[in-house]
């Protein structure tokens, strides 16, 4: 069973930080009350490269981040209402990207279950909310107002008002960790410089559930590892020392498929 929390609005991390601090500095290793989240940097972009030329080991690389509109509460305090309105202003807003990342928003609402369960199927489309979010009241109206929108190769995604706000997702086949971090960089700042984001002085870029607050970034690969999905224990073992994170072949709360496994930061702070 196990205990979990999330935030239901912005303000409810300084509101609430004799609850909410103790919890953020155990998962993201140390990171105390006087400590503040560094000011938004992407690092230099040039230098991240392909983890795996030989194409050996990485079968798809993935950066992720999540974002909020500022303005509005988080999933359990939305109304319908608020749910459109922000699916109609993420549509317009990512209407006007260009080049690359230019695509096209295709709301739940009306979405046949066969396409929907293609894009499932393809790690493209959310799921409704597993029995975590279920319990958090964060799935209520669904799908008013989640939508998902990607481009016509389908390297970049926005998943609107699934767990977050927003997802910003940049994705392909192979381990050229530098083009997708790059196309993700160039599309969260042209998002930036059309929707305020929910952003607080000490704990960066607010989000829902307190494991993705600061940076928001986690950076996973699906990798072949078979002799270590022999060993759990082992891959388990390795991943804490790197502060690493282990997920099934289908993200969180699933089983490794051929040996396939998620790898990804754990710490998204300091």
């Amino acid at each position: 069973p196990g205990i979990g929390i999330y935030a239901p609005d912005a303000e409810a991390y300084s509101v609430f930080s004799d609850l909410f601090d103790p919890i953020i500095e155990d998962y993201h290793t140390g990171f105390t009350r006087s400590d503040k989240h560094p000011p938004k940097n992407w690092g230099d972009v040039s230098v991240f490269g392909n983890l795996d030329p030989a194409g050996e080991y990485v079968v798809s690389t993935r950066v992720r981040c999540g974002r909020s509109l500022e303005g509005y509460p988080f999933n359990p305090c939305l109304t319908e209402d608020q749910y459109k309105e922000m699916e109609q202003k993420v549509s317009s807003t990512l209407s006007g990207l260009e080049g690359e990342l230019k695509g096209t928003f295709y709301p739940l609402t009306g979405m046949s279950k066969e396409v929907q369960q293609k894009l499932i199927d393809d790690h493209f489309l959310f799921k409704e909310g597993d029995r975590f979010l279920q319990a958090a009241n964060a799935c209520r109206f669904w799908p008013s107002g989640r939508g998902i929108y990607h481009n016509e190769n389908k390297t970049f995604l926005v998943w609107c008002n699934e767990e977050d706000h927003l997802r910003i997702i940049s994705m392909q086949m192979g381990g050229d960790l530098g083009e997708v971090y790059r196309r993700l960089v160039t599309a969260v700042n042209e998002i930036e410089k059309r929707v305020p984001f929910s952003h607080h002085d000490r704990l960066g870029f607010l989000t829902f559930c307190p494991t993705n607050l600061g940076t928001t970034v986690r950076a996973s690969v699906h990798i072949k590892v078979p002799k270590l999905a022999a060993n759990k224990a082992k891959l388990e073992e390795v991943a804490a020392k790197y502060n690493l994170q282990v997920r099934g072949t289908r993200g969180e709360h699933t089983e490794a498929e051929g040996g396939i496994y998620d790898i990804s930061n754990k710490r998204r702070m300091g």
